[in-house]
């Protein structure tokens, strides 16, 4: 039977049941959530399929059972929203909210993970972590607050019998590694929400073992090295967006807290295509972000929105 817990156990990490030792009290906090009930019956039901795993584009089991397909279905829809993805079981399409393959896509030719131990901060459902490890990585790791996430990651964990993968229920800030370092750290859509950026990146470069690579990736502007937007209120529909820096002020940023060799690896505007409601994630989603009248700009009248994707190094 699957739990939450199963997503921050793992035989195959040496160092997980130290490093969870290490958070007691915030995950206890995390576990009275109130909807955790409901969400541990959904993991409950999920039935055994045995199958091939994939790693790929749409992470999951190559097949399951027939007599699987509906009780699976019932099963993780009882884990809805699902927000990042795609997973697929069998004919089980988990058609999440963001199409996070294509963040992948744009980022994944400018990464070398084999051998690496890995940190994901703002990890999501997983998606991310799966295809790390598809992509060499060692032994991958990802931080989260919203227990959903970490259901939902316990269940396509569980699914995939996949032991070199775990999450723990922590935001960067109350996350102690000890003396654990990682090989690379990603903060994926994370940056725009702190409303101190350049501690959030210094917080980061704490995490990197020597010769550690950071992966940042997060919303930008236009400009040069002085440019950074900060919202008067809301941004694209978000209140908890704080600083839009142009892509020289933020590799600014990354040199000025101690990176160098920054690299810029992607830079691409928002669609309709990689973030829209689905049948697994009902609520109003991105279309609702923009002006109806203008795409260009979102319904504050701001930029619409770009990401840009950086890699860089400690010194």
């Amino acid at each position: 039977m699957m739990r939450v817990e199963d997503a921050w156990t793992a035989a195959h990490l040496p160092w997980l049941e130290a490093l969870v030792a290490r958070h007691p009290d915030v995950i206890d906090a995390r576990l009275k959530h109130g909807d955790l009930p409901r969400w541990s019956s959904a993991l409950a039901a999920i039935p055994a399929c045995d199958g091939t795993p994939h790693l790929g584009r749409e992470v999951g089991l190559m097949t399951v059972p027939d007599t699987a397909v509906a009780p699976l279905t019932e099963a993780l829809k009882g884990l809805m929203p699902w927000r990042k993805g795609p997973f697929r079981f069998g004919s089980v399409l988990v058609d999440t909210e963001w199409r996070s393959d294509l963040k992948w896509d744009r980022i994944a030719n400018a990464l070398d993970l084999h051998g690496h131990r890995v940190l994901d901060v703002g990890s999501g459902s997983g998606y991310h972590l799966w295809r790390m490890l598809e992509a060499g990585a060692k032994e991958v790791l990802g931080i989260d607050p919203s227990l959903l996430f970490h259901c939902q990651f316990a269940a396509v964990k569980g699914l995939l019998q996949e032991h070199r993968a775990a999450s723990l229920p922590v935001t960067l800030e109350q996350f102690d590694p000890g003396q654990l370092r990682f090989d690379s750290v990603f903060s994926m859509g994370v940056l725009y929400h702190r409303k101190d950026p350049l501690i959030h990146l210094e917080q980061l470069k704490g995490m990197l073992a020597p010769t550690g690579q950071l992966l940042i990736e997060t919303l930008v502007v236009e400009g040069d090295a002085e440019t950074c937007l900060v919202p008067p209120d809301r941004y694209a529909r978000m209140n908890n967006v704080w600083f839009l820096p142009s892509i020289a002020h933020l590799t600014r940023w990354l040199n000025r807290v101690g990176f160098t060799d920054v690299e810029l690896i992607d830079v691409s505007t928002t669609t309709l295509d990689e973030q829209r409601k689905t049948d697994w994630m009902q609520f109003e989603s991105f279309e609702f972000a923009l002006d109806p009248n203008n795409p260009s700009r979102t319904i504050e009248g701001l930029p619409r929105p770009r990401r840009a994707a950086l890699l860089a190094r400690v010194l």
